[in-house]
C-alpha cells in the first residue's frame, strides 16, 4: 500500500474518519468539522484515496426526493484504519517533547526550573 505523507492536515483529516471508523463523511462535512476550505480539503482526500486509506461511494437517495444530488461519501478503508492508527501514534511519539535525563522537560538556557 502506497504510504501517506503525514502532514498536521492530513492528520487532522484522519483523526475525524477514525472517530468513527464505521461512519461515511462528505466533503461539506469534513470542510465544516477541520475549518479546511475545498481547496486545501480535496487533494488529502485525492491522496488518502489514490493510497488506499479511503473509499469513495456515492449515497443511495433518490435526488428528487431529497431535493439534492446524492453526495460522494468517504469512509476509512480497513487498511486505511490500520495505516492511519499508526501513522497517528507515530506522529505523536514524534511529536512528544523531549525528556532529559533527570526525567524533566528540557528549559531554554538561563531559564530557572
Amino acid at each position: 500500500m502506497p504510504s501517506v505523507r503525514m502532514t498536521v492536515a492530513v492528520a487532522t483529516v484522519l483523526r475525524v474518519f477514525l472517530e468513527d471508523v464505521g461512519r461515511s463523511r462528505y466533503g461539506y462535512e469534513l470542510m465544516r468539522v477541520t475549518g479546511f476550505p475545498s481547496g486545501k480539503l480535496y487533494p488529502i482526500v485525492a491522496r488518502l484515496q489514490a493510497a488506499g486509506w479511503l473509499v469513495k461511494e456515492q449515497e443511495d437517495i433518490d435526488p428528487s426526493v431529497a431535493g439534492r444530488p446524492a453526495r460522494r461519501m468517504y469512509r476509512l478503508s480497513p487498511e486505511g484504519i490500520e495505516s492511519a492508527r499508526l501513522e497517528l501514534a507515530a506522529l505523536s511519539e514524534r511529536l512528544r517533547p523531549p525528556v532529559d535525563a533527570g526525567g524533566g522537560l528540557l528549559r531554554p538556557q538561563g531559564e530557572p526550573s
